[in-house]
């Protein structure tokens, strides 16, 4: 179960608004980053918010034989969280989940980026304790 799940808050994005608010143009993006060698899409969902007149946002979920990628969008305040984890059962997707976050973040093109790293399926790394039920 060991994996690597990456987690970005983008600010300020200057990408077309249609990325932001429209469910299909974001549909079609994270595919073409979920279709990188390494990934392997298994399903989608993506949710329009608002209506066709006037929309309100998107968020949407790519599952990936590998895990999961999604994404949800605030186009009142331009901003987008992204959630990427990937399994590395056989092997280390890591680079690759990198490279496809990496892809996102600079097609939202965002002046302000949280970004956070965390590995998972590892007891007893630095700062992590074990919570027994």
């Amino acid at each position: 179960m060991r994996g690597l799940h990456l987690i970005a808050e983008l600010y300020e994005c200057r990408c077309e608004s249609r990325l932001l608010d429209d469910a299909e143009t974001l549909r079609d993006l994270c595919l073409a980053v979920c279709t990188t060698p390494g990934l392997t899409p298994v399903g989608q969902v993506f949710h329009q918010f608002g209506s066709l007149r006037g929309p309100a946002g998107a968020t949407g979920a790519v599952v990936l034989a590998e895990s999961h990628l999604a994404v949800h969008t605030w186009p009142e305040a331009r901003a987008v969280t992204l959630d990427l984890y990937v399994c590395n059962f056989s092997q280390d997707n890591g680079a690759v989940a990198r490279r496809a976050c990496q892809r996102l973040i600079s097609a939202f093109a965002p002046l302000r980026l949280l970004q956070r790293e965390l590995e998972r399926g590892v007891p007893g790394l630095a700062g992590e304790s074990d919570w027994q039920v």
